[in-house]
């Protein structure tokens, strides 16, 4: 990736699915690749990409809908049609004023879908390293927690010290997890 850009992309990351909501703002340089957007919600959403992804989002210059990601050894299990290669594809290719939301999923097991809204195009500011998160609301969801349903779940018997299975999931998610908790200073790139 060259290192000189003009404009970073202020993004809101938004999981579907799930009330109240949990986003980030993160602020990404205009020259990135899907690849390291990838990586930079990773980072915002404390996840550790242990799973396949991809990106669907419009092409502006056909006006299709292009599923952007790479392929694993397992992906022909969930993808079907051509598949753009996120090394290749440059945010700024696909993400304009005009044309400013994507879908990001990870895990097809569990399914989280982050909707990536692009919402304004700003000048980078000297001495800011990129990509920076500004802000965001609730704990990302664990990795490997079931989906939605067994999200909810495990919220629920974090709630209840007398179930059964408190502490064990107590142990799994760690004694400190809030899921009302969020920092942006606590994000890591």
């Amino acid at each position: 990736m060259k290192k000189t850009f003009e404009n970073v992309y202020q993004l809101k990351l938004a999981m579907k699915g799930i009330t109240p909501q949990i986003w980030r703002r993160i602020l990404v340089p205009e020259n990135y690749t899907f690849m390291d957007l990838h990586n930079a919600i990773q980072a915002a959403m404390n996840w550790d990409d242990y799973h396949l992804h991809e990106f669907e989002i419009q092409n502006p210059k056909t006006g299709q809908l292009d599923r952007i990601g790479t392929k694993g050894d397992d992906y022909e299990d969930y993808g079907d049609g051509p598949l753009v290669p996120e090394k290749k594809a440059k945010l700024s290719d696909y993400f304009t004023m005009e044309n400013k939301a994507a879908l990001y999923t990870y895990d097809f097991g569990d399914n989280w879908q982050v909707k990536v809204r692009l919402e304004k195009i700003l000048p980078k500011t000297e001495g800011v390293e990129y990509p920076v998160c500004t802000a965001g609301k609730r704990a990302a969801v664990p990795e490997d927690s079931g989906g939605i349903g067994g999200y909810e779940d495990l919220l629920e018997i974090l709630k209840d010290p007398e179930d059964e299975e408190y502490e064990d999931t107590l142990e799994w998610m760690g004694e400190d997890f809030d899921p009302e908790y969020f920092d942006p200073k606590d994000v890591s790139f």
